[in-house]
């Protein structure tokens, strides 16, 4: 009957360790998804940033063209739109 005790005393022990490491996994699980939601913001932080810095680079681009063509000469300016053969 001793073994008896020994064997209903283990089973017993079993499932509470399966309990706690359902319990660790569940945490641990729980950690994860934290985790993971900061590291989601994070990115998306990172791609609008970058989307940002893309379109303030197209601006300036778009800004230096009409700065270099507002300072082109005449001659420059007629090379580089040429004379369609249209007069007024």
């Amino acid at each position: 009957m001793v073994k008896n005790k020994k064997g209903k005393q283990q089973q017993s022990n079993q499932p509470n360790k399966q309990n706690d490491q359902k319990e660790a996994l569940t945490l641990q699980d729980q950690l994860n998804g934290d985790v993971l939601a900061k590291l989601k913001l994070a990115k998306k932080s990172l791609v609008e940033e970058a989307q940002a810095k893309e379109e303030e680079r197209q601006a300036q681009l778009v800004f230096e063209r009409k700065q270099r063509e507002k300072n082109m000469s005449f001659e420059e300016l007629l090379e580089k739109y040429g004379d369609h053969g249209t007069k007024f």
